[in-house]
């Protein structure tokens, strides 16, 4: 057996201890991960502890010594991050933000890129180096921006969808700017037009390749996988298609990121996309704590402190370009002021691809040394700002939509007009059922609490208005003894209870249709005078068999009338339990109906349902 050296295993042994520390204790402190792994790898690597390995052996034991090791490891972090990338990179995600992607995004990458780039060429920069640290600089970082945002719960928000969508964009540009690294890297001068026309068709060739055998083989390869039941053949089934696109395309002269790219964006198309999401995330995870280990390992706390007013005031100037850029492309997408100084703040800072462009063009001597550790000390710095960021971005948020309440609360309501339908809450089913009013030439007016919603809706043309929809004061502004209806489509089942409670003791003949939770609050709303209450867990089965029905051949008027059919069953079944409570409001009601007729006090006998659906 060969003797066991445990220095061998030193730094993998420490990186796991890192990792078992710095997670659930950056995740405690509500602080991403991330800017752990950097902090952890400045302290443990040759610039920290490191530095007094020499006069200490026994620091040597706390220190990451091995850095070939290291980068190798970080190199596949950054492949998984592509694959992963490519995974979850969807046609339905692209269609929705299409303009914010490739319009923001582009704008937001391209205009960095040439005011950071000129202003290196102008401090005597060559050119080719000049234009690669500006587009690495103008790059912001996906793996600390978002998780941020999903801890702010954000995402959803608006400047989390314009982030979302210009991070988007730079994922996208990332692999093609591999590329032209790696063919300028490997050319001279004499030759530049030859050696770049043959290695575009070296790498169209290996694309096409890549492309063919994906979709030739990836789909059977894991249908005969998955058909094994084997979870570990299904990860390593995942792993080879990974390591085998990613060594095919570097054997062909591309970089090993962009082969995982392309294998993801052709795994996405498969029915295994969600499996395979789940199986290599903890991989991905992982290896991309290695891979900011190793970025905190070049960061030189000397040269922080040699020169803090220098690294500072670059790191606060690459943040106000990018900014910049941001908030002055923004009126042309219709963004708000306020969204998108949140935006910016968030875009401002440098990301984890600067590592990668400006780090792999140092390699082959596009970049000059100094310009490069510069940059990417910068970006460290920069990178190290997010969460604070953030945090101002998040205040200045709640000021401007504070301002946006003020201005909503000032709109005035409009004139009365009969026979006009009332929507409380503008949200998506409120937006919905406006669309159709307005299709069926119904007048509306919404009513809505969130200043912000108000605000963009009026800006598009809707009659929104902001208020409480339990406000009876308001309700009597809005005519609601002259209203057609009231249709409650609030989200918060205490929300749609009290704004029923206020519409009814204002006007018990008005017809009520309110949005339900469930069943249980379909009942209860039946119980305080609603005609009609639509729980949501019911009308989404409803509307899953409807499909499924349809799907397996059954005839489509036979589903709709079946469909119809169990909807009544289960109003029926709701309206029972409170047909004693309230024979009041039945026989007061007379909207919709003929001249002196009225609905009954009690309902007509249904049949009973068995108690499972």
């Amino acid at each position: 057996m060969p003797e066991l050296h445990a220095g061998s295993y030193k730094e993998a042994i420490l990186f796991l201890v890192t990792a078992g520390i710095v997670v659930p204790l950056f995740h405690r402190l509500r602080i991403s991960p991330v800017l752990g792994f950097i902090g952890a790898g400045a302290l443990l690597g040759p610039f920290g502890l490191g530095r007094f390995a020499d006069q200490h052996h026994w620091v040597s034991l706390f220190t990451i010594g091995n850095r070939t090791e290291i980068a190798h490891l970080a190199e596949f972090g950054v492949i998984f991050l592509m694959f992963m990338i490519g995974v979850e990179l969807s046609w339905e995600r692209l269609r929705t933000l299409r303009r914010l992607v490739f319009g923001l995004g582009s704008i937001q990458v391209v205009c960095s890129a040439l005011v950071i780039g000129a202003i290196l060429f102008g401090l005597k920069v060559p050119l080719a180096g000049a234009a690669i640290v500006g587009i690495g600089l103008a790059l912001s970082s996906t793996a600390v921006v978002l998780p941020v945002l999903a801890e702010q719960k954000r995402l959803n928000a608006p400047a989390g969808r314009a982030s979302f969508a210009v991070l988007l964009f730079q994922d996208l540009a990332v692999a093609p700017v591999l590329f032209a690294i790696a063919v300028l890297g490997r050319t001279d001068t004499a030759h530049m037009g030859a050696a770049l026309a043959l290695a575009l068709a070296q790498a169209a060739v290996a694309l096409v390749l890549i492309v063919v055998a994906g979709r030739l083989a990836l789909r059977p390869l894991f249908h005969l996988v998955a058909r094994t039941k084997s979870t570990e053949l299904f990860m390593a089934a995942c792993l080879l298609v990974i390591v085998a696109t990613a060594l095919t395309a570097a054997a062909s002269g591309l970089s090993m990121t962009l082969g995982a790219f392309v294998a993801g964006l052709l795994l996405a198309e498969t029915e295994y996309r969600r499996a395979i999401e789940a199986t290599i995330d903890p991989f991905k995870g992982l290896l991309l704590g290695v891979f900011f280990v190793s970025v905190g390992m070049n960061l030189d706390p000397a040269q922080l402190l040699a020169a803090p007013g220098a690294i500072l005031g670059l790191s606060l100037a690459l943040i106000l370009i990018k900014a910049g850029v941001v908030l002055m492309a923004a009126p042309a997408f219709k963004i708000a002021r306020p969204v998108a100084l949140e935006a910016s703040l968030l875009l401002g800072p440098g990301g984890e691809f600067a590592f990668v462009l400006i780090g792999g063009a140092m390699v082959t001597g596009l970049v000059p040394e100094e310009v490069g550790a510069a940059a990417l000390i910068v970006t460290t710095v920069t990178m190290i700002f997010i969460p604070g960021l953030a945090s101002l971005a998040r205040v200045i948020g709640r000021r401007s939509a504070g301002r946006t309440l003020t201005r909503a609360r000032a709109e005035p309501l409009p004139d009365r007009q009969q026979n006009r339908v009332i929507i409380a809450g503008y949200g998506r089913v409120g937006r919905q059922v406006g669309e159709m009013l307005a299709r069926h030439k119904i007048p509306y007016i919404a009513l809505d609490s969130d200043a912000g919603r108000v605000a963009e809706q009026r800006r598009l043309g809707y009659p929104v208005y902001f208020g409480d929809s339990a406000s009876t004061e308001l309700l009597r502004r809005c005519d609601i003894a002259a209203a057609r209806a009231l249709v409650v489509t609030l989200d918060n089942p205490q929300a749609v209870e009290a704004a029923v409670a206020a519409a009814r003791a204002e006007r018990a003949d008005i017809t009520i249709v309110a949005r339900a939770r469930d069943a249980r609050h379909a009942t209860a709303l039946y119980e305080m005078g609603v005609d009609d209450a639509v729980p949501e867990t019911i009308e989404a089965s409803l509307q899953l068999s409807e499909a499924v029905l349809v799907d397996v051949g059954v005839p489509m008027g036979l589903v709709i009338a079946s469909i119809h059919e169990r909807r009544d069953e289960y109003r029926a079944m709701l309206k029972r339990k409170e047909t004693d409570t309230r024979p009041v409001f039945r026989a007061r009601r007379t909207v919709g109906k003929a001249a002196g007729e009225t609905r009954d006090a009690a309902p007509k006998e249904e049949a009973p349902l068995p108690r499972r659906a």
